[in-house]
């Protein structure tokens, strides 16, 4: 099983390839038992059964041994998969050198082992199933014990070998289809899976490039905004502008929009390269999700109001990134419905889930399909669509999720769904506020 970590790394879809090896084994080990009865009971075949039914009595086991232990495995090496198919390999050699050697149609076997051996395993791998599956013929064409028919068949062997060929071909095409069809399907949803993380981390590593960006701007901007907060606060001590009420008003309004962007800047510098701050406030739920509404309701003149349905107020980390994201919702949907917007909270199988709706014109098809990704927005500004990209990012890196939708009589749907497990207060401040 791959540990953190760990360097081994199993091939795409080698779990699910090594289930359907032992399928096919399962298959052998009733088709071989079933044959052999055939052949001894209504054929009157002299077998040494001993020998023959030794093999699927340990492939059986070989199976339980690999399903059990294999319960907890993530994958399989190359050298696993090999081994699995050698296995089956010399199981089949080992029946034919007591029942005929080359002369027995169910020869062809080999060929379903070999082209199984070039679906899953790298060309030079495959190569050593074939030269193998090769040498094991040759030895069976000069080392193996003949068949004792009975005097019906001894007669007209080709007979029995054009019939058991004909039976050996139906069984090989039957099983080369169904599994064919499995592997590639296996192989399809790897390929899916690898292409998804390939995506994610190119958002990711998006994300580490605007953080440090942000950082630096951030960085940038606190002396500037500083020395301005100070020259600002000398000029509302000045005697002509204290006299003057209509500048004092304005200048305090500057004073407190100046406040507001060193605070945004300090949540940038705090949240910057990760999801919580290093140094986060503790809250109760219901209350930070209360500030929210009443931050946004101010700034909206009141055309933010707040459905709270969650009935269990917990104590929470006040998580800068979150708060932010959600902020961009909230933004994004005033844009498009400045009048009326509607944030709900509540709490639905231990996760926060918080939804925001307007009266907008809604989602396009072309916004659900792109919903999240860089750049994909349509205000036709540069830089769109980095807001919601950040939003999906960031909750996925709390272990949430974010979906979209429109709703049914107008409008947009955004929804939040946030782990209570990942806004949890750490032991140690738990401890530090009992």
């Amino acid at each position: 099983m791959n540990k953190p970590g760990s360097r081994l790394l199993y091939p795409p879809a080698s779990a699910r390839n090594m289930v359907l090896l032992v399928q096919l084994r399962w298959m052998a080990v009733v088709g071989q038992l079933l044959t052999i009865w055939i052949a001894a009971r209504f054929m009157g075949i002299g077998l040494p059964l001993a020998q023959l039914v030794s093999v699927p009595v340990l492939l059986a086991i070989v199976n339980l041994s690999t399903q059990v232990m294999g319960r907890e495995r993530q994958g399989y090496t190359y050298v696993e998969l090999l081994g699995a198919l050698m296995l089956d390999v010399l199981a089949l050699t080992w029946q034919l050198h007591f029942s005929g050697g080359v002369t027995n149609p169910f020869t062809f076997l080999f060929l379903l082992q070999i082209v199984i051996g070039a679906i899953l395993l790298p060309p030079d791998w495959s190569w050593i199933v074939a030269a193998i599956a090769v040498l094991c013929v040759v030895l069976l064409s000069f080392d193996y014990q003949p068949l004792a028919l009975p005097p019906v068949h001894a007669g007209a062997p080709l007979d029995l070998y054009l019939t058991g060929s004909f039976v050996c071909f139906l069984l090989i095409a039957v099983l080369l289809v169904f599994f064919v069809i499995r592997i590639d399907r296996n192989r399809r949803q790897s390929d899916t899976a690898l292409a998804k993380l390939r995506q994610q981390a190119a958002e990711e590593d998006h994300i580490v490039r605007m953080g440090l960006l942000a950082s630096g701007a951030a960085h940038e901007l606190g002396t500037p905004l500083s020395t301005m907060s100070v020259l600002v606060r000398d000029w509302l001590r000045h005697p002509a502008i204290a006299a003057d009420t209509d500048m004092a008003a304005e200048l305090a309004d500057m004073e407190t929009e100046l406040q507001r962007c060193k605070s945004i800047v300090s949540g940038i510098l705090l949240s910057a390269g990760e999801a919580r701050g290093e140094n986060p406030t503790i809250t109760r739920l219901d209350t930070f999700v209360r500030d929210i509404a009443r931050e946004w309701a101010a700034r909206s003149n009141g055309a933010v109001a707040l459905r709270n349905r969650i009935d269990s107020d917990l104590s929470i980390v006040s998580d800068p990134a979150l708060r932010q994201v959600i902020g961009n919702v909230v933004d994004n949907a005033l844009e498009v419905s400045p009048a009326e917007v509607w944030i709900e909270a509540s709490l639905a199988d231990s996760e926060l889930v918080i939804e925001v709706t307007d009266r907008g014109p809604g989602f396009t098809a072309e916004m659900l399909d792109t919903f999240g990704r860089p750049y994909a927005s349509t205000k036709g500004r540069p830089g769109g669509g980095l807001g919601l990209f950040l939003v999906v990012n960031v909750l996925r890196k709390l272990g949430g999720r974010v979906t979209v939708a429109n709703r049914p009589h107008g409008g947009a749907l955004v929804r939040l769904t946030i782990p209570l497990a990942a806004l949890a207060v750490p032991e140690r401040k738990r401890e530090g506020t009992s």
